[in-house]
């Protein structure tokens, strides 16, 4: 197994931000996004990295980009090695401190050791200031909201309903980062239109809803429920809406193994959960600094993506 990525630093290349996940780069007119091997939780970067997990994030994303392409642009421009080779190029003064020429591509080993299999070039796109949540289960902060209101995003549902149950339509809860600590809170639809306008709200849950409804149907079809999902847009001039950030990935999706389903309380999924059990079975206050994991539960972790990628990909290793 190889050793966590937990930062990069691609010499001249400017760093533009330093999120929880991915390290973003600035290429000029693009950007280069690097997802390291960082985990999150309770909002906070824990001590220890997954091993792989942004090769993991990022192939996954890049199989839903070109599954979904036909129904909704996106900002991806390259993610293969060539295709980001030749796109590097022009850069490459900055990255490797001389200019290559004509046909001779060299990639420093440092450098390409940090980026390979686990970054994309994508254009630049300015965001809309929410994100797109679509939840077709009620689980989550979804089934705490209706426990306490009988209604998610105030959108108001049937008495009776069970935890992990399916609602008898997904339904759109976007959600804002409206707060210095990150943290996405829901919103309803009207702050969306107060935020973007009537025709981009539209838009953009129009494009949330079909995009999970063919998703859901694929994850279908290898097993798998898609419970919930979340999804960021931008707009790029001469594009329009474009899809962006990560994709249908286990750290923004809720996915359930089909087999075993019963509504009536929590599910086994693929995202982060086994790490957040972990941490409040220890007792964590959730306050800096985060703790790291355990040799076993980074095993345990890893392995919960890697089966995450291979129902979803049918491939059964990452680049």
């Amino acid at each position: 197994m190889t050793k966590a990525l937990l930062t990069t630093d691609l010499g001249g290349l400017p760093l533009v931000a330093r999120g929880k996940v991915r390290d973003i780069y600035s290429l000029g007119e693009a950007l280069l996004f690097v997802a390291t091997d960082r985990i999150s939780a309770f909002d906070h970067v824990l001590g220890s990295g997954i091993p792989d997990k942004g090769r993991i994030l990022t192939q996954i994303s890049a199989f839903w980009f070109e599954f979904l392409k036909d129904t909704v642009p996106n900002h991806l421009l390259a993610t293969s090695a060539e295709e980001m080779a030749e796109l590097l190029t022009p850069c490459s003064e900055r990255i490797f401190g001389r200019q290559l020429t004509g046909s001779e591509i060299v990639v420093h080993p440092t450098f390409e050791q940090q980026i390979a299999g686990r970054s994309m070039i994508v254009r630049k796109a300015s965001m809309f200031p929410v994100e797109c949540v679509v939840r077709g289960y009620l689980s989550g902060s979804g089934w705490k909201d209706y426990r306490a209101s009988g209604a998610v995003c105030g959108i108001r549902l049937a008495d009776g309903l069970r935890e992990s149950e399916r609602l008898p339509e997904p339904i759109f809860t976007p959600a804002a980062k409206v707060n210095t600590g990150g943290h996405d809170e829901n919103i309803s639809y009207a702050q969306v239109e107060g935020m973007v306008g009537a025709e981009t709200a539209a838009e953009l849950r129009g494009l949330t809803l079909k995009i999970y409804a063919k998703a859901s149907q694929y994850a279908a079809a290898r097993g798998l429920i898609l419970a919930d999902t979340k999804f960021e847009f931008g707009w790029v001039e001469g594009v329009g809406v474009v899809l962006a950030d990560e994709v249908l990935t286990p750290d923004s999706s809720r996915y359930w193994p089909a087999e075993g389903y019963a509504a009536g309380g929590a599910q086994p999924s693929f995202d982060k959960q086994y790490v957040r059990d972990y941490l409040e079975q220890i007792g964590w206050n959730k306050q800096a600094p985060a703790p790291a994991l355990p040799e076993n539960v980074v095993l345990r972790t890893r392995e919960k993506y890697l089966e995450a990628f291979r129902l979803l990909t049918g491939q059964n290793a990452v680049d």
